[in-house]
């Protein structure tokens, strides 16, 4: 290559090489605008590294996204929060700047009747960490249980637990729903106890701690289990008429029936 005239087939290998495949794309682009606006080298420099950056940043976030497996549709935008009063939006959205409490290992604890938006705003919670650049994972607790029990019989439940460390943050839903069974309540407190001041978990349960010992066989362990999770921990209580049965009943009222007039059949059908 001479020193005036630029082969832009070697360009792009060099690009490839160096591993920038969006300044690959892009390069003709900006050099064709800086001959026609006159940039000097050093701007047309910074255009490339700043959109391959951010292309960098946007291919991040897919990826994240990907592996989180979030709720479709559940975000911040569409969560309620006026129906449920005792939530502080001011208080959520501060939670999503991530940096403090996920630097600690603090925990998140949401808890609630079936229908009180527990899981939409866990999930809600964890794509707005997503995109401030952090890792989430969600999942019913039953199914990791289950992966848990799996790893151990395999002789692989520590190897299963460290791969769980690269999220900052575990989104377990429904803890209540988890089997009172020695095998299953074991593996989920070992899995508390390793994120413990570690690594943070979200939990959502229908049950406050006092029906704990529902999920955990031994006393002992329940409050081993509890004193780990509140030690360092921000407790929403979301105690609220189920978003889908006020719904439902929306549906179902007749023109001009109030939603306060709903019969027992309404209620019943939901």
């Amino acid at each position: 290559m001479s020193d005036k005239t630029i082969d832009p087939a070697r360009l792009s290998l060099l690009l490839n090489e160096l591993r920038l495949p969006a300044s690959k794309v892009i390069w003709p682009q900006f050099a064709e605008q800086a001959d026609k606006e006159g940039w000097p080298a050093a701007r047309f420099l910074a255009a490339l590294a700043e959109h391959e950056l951010a292309e960098r940043d946007r291919r991040r976030i897919e990826r994240h996204l990907a592996e989180a497996r979030l709720l479709p549709g559940k975000t911040l935008n569409t969560f309620e929060f006026d129906a449920v009063p005792m939530i502080s939006k001011a208080q959520v959205m501060a939670i999503t700047a991530g940096d403090s409490w996920l630097e600690k290992g603090a925990n998140l604890l949401l808890f609630g009747p079936p229908g009180g938006g527990k899981s939409h705003l866990a999930s809600a919670i964890g794509l707005a960490l997503i995109e401030n650049g952090y890792r989430v994972l969600f999942t019913r607790t039953t199914d990791l249980v289950q992966k848990l029990q799996q790893a151990r019989r395999d002789l692989a439940l520590e190897s299963a637990l460290a791969k769980l460390d690269k999220f900052h943050l575990l989104i377990l839903d429904d803890l209540a729903y988890v089997t009172k069974d020695q095998a299953e309540t074991s593996v989920l407190f070992e899995l508390i106890s390793a994120r413990y001041e570690r690594r943070s978990m979200l939990i959502t349960a229908n049950q406050p701690f006092g029906a704990w010992e529902k999920v955990f066989p031994d006393p002992a362990m329940t409050l081993a289990a509890v004193d780990r999770l509140v030690h360092h921990a921000t407790i929403f209580e979301m105690n609220v008429e189920s978003y889908r049965r006020r719904e439902a009943v929306e549906r179902r009222k007749g023109p001009g029936r109030p939603a306060s007039h709903a019969t027992p059949a309404d209620i019943a059908a939901n």
